[in-house]
């Protein structure tokens, strides 16, 4: 009995293995995931800068945010570095933000074709 409970958790091992190195997001997903994210914090900053700013610069910052998005994806590839284990990779992406604003650093877990942020911190 006890050799085929092992031979079962070594055959869901072998399976759970194939899946993960299977569904390892790449680089260019983790780029749209990141770009998504990091345009919906924008969006929610145009939001809330109504009531600093004015309603007149709602729209227009919801519009800058939109025509910058491909080059916020661009900027995110080239500061993000990757580190692949093969059954899932780990991306470290620090974001320059302009010099009167911190930097931030987000480390994101990728595994079964998914995304979590599990660090985000202010430098």
């Amino acid at each position: 009995m006890n050799s085929r409970l092992i031979g079962v958790g070594v055959i869901l091992s072998i399976g759970l293995g194939a899946i993960a190195i299977a569904t390892n997001p790449g680089q260019q997903e983790y780029r749209e995931y990141a770009a998504q994210i990091l345009n919906a914090r924008l969006r929610e900053f145009c939001r809330q800068s109504n009531n600093t700013v004015g309603e007149w610069l709602q729209p227009h910052c919801y519009n800058l945010v939109d025509t910058a998005r491909p080059y916020l994806a661009a900027t995110i590839d080239s500061n993000t570095l990757r580190h692949n284990f093969v059954l899932f990779s780990i991306y470290q992406t620090n974001l320059p933000v302009p010099t009167s604003v911190a930097n931030y650093q987000v480390e994101t877990l990728g595994i079964f074709n998914s995304f979590f942020i599990y660090k985000a911190e202010e430098l």
